[in-house]
């Protein structure tokens, strides 16, 4: 595992269809901030020596993290918040604050595929399609039904090496907007990324309803631990 890695957290979002009034990442979940959950988690991954957490304009990161103004576009909240990290970390993880139920053993998980034989650029969390996908350019007509056997959900914890992800960062604004992701970015730009599976819950907080599922799961998960089971 490699000896330094600085985490940036993305938690600059708005969260509009969330409906919480106020940024999604400091929206209430199970008592606490939803950012805070995955703070835990990463503070949990040995490797990990400096989180730096990108943010809405007028809010403070948590204890112990570093706090930067986040950008207008995803892909400017990691370049703000890489511009502050530790010159000396080789390994980048990058993750979204709207997916509270992370694991340390994910984290882990990604990091050690990075590291495994030095060949990958990138090393991201993620899980196989279970639904039938069709393609359509219109939302009408369907155009293709690519094979779900062959289709991976992507997700949160992606681990980089630092290199890769500042040249990926590095294409044009243009680009940066349209990326949902950084992997897009580092496979655009010539790097190998890797699949690491996740087999637990990790999804993204969006809605209500995802609040919710949250909330439920988390709290389920501190009563089993506080009864010892």
């Amino acid at each position: 595992m490699p000896a330094t890695a600085v985490a940036l957290v993305v938690a600059a979002g708005r969260g509009e269809r969330l409906g919480s009034g106020g940024p999604k990442a400091f929206a209430e979940l199970a008592g606490r901030p939803m950012l805070e959950w995955s703070i835990d988690a990463l503070r949990q991954v040995a490797a990990i020596d400096q989180i730096i957490v990108a943010l809405p304009e007028g809010f403070e990161a948590p204890q112990g993290t570093v706090g930067v103004t986040g950008g207008s576009v995803r892909s400017q909240s990691v370049l703000n918040a890489l511009a502050a990290a530790d010159p000396g970390a080789s390994v980048v993880v990058v993750h979204d604050a709207a997916r509270p139920l992370v694991s340390a053993a994910l984290i882990e998980d990604c990091i050690a595929a990075l590291d495994e034989d030095g060949s990958w650029d990138a090393a991201i969390a993620a899980a196989p399609v279970k639904d039938t996908v069709k393609r359509s350019a219109d939302g009408i007509g369907v155009l293709e039904t690519p094979a779900r056997s062959e289709l991976w959900a992507v997700q949160t914890p992606q681990v980089f090496r630092r290199e890769a992800l500042e040249s990926a960062l590095g294409r044009s604004q243009a680009e940066l907007a349209a990326a949902s992701d950084d992997a897009m970015l580092v496979e655009a730009d010539g790097g190998r990324v890797r699949l690491v599976l996740c087999e637990g819950e990790n999804f993204k907080v969006t809605t209500a309803a995802d609040l919710a599922l949250a909330e439920q799961l988390l709290t389920g998960s501190s009563e089993l631990k506080a009864s010892g089971v």
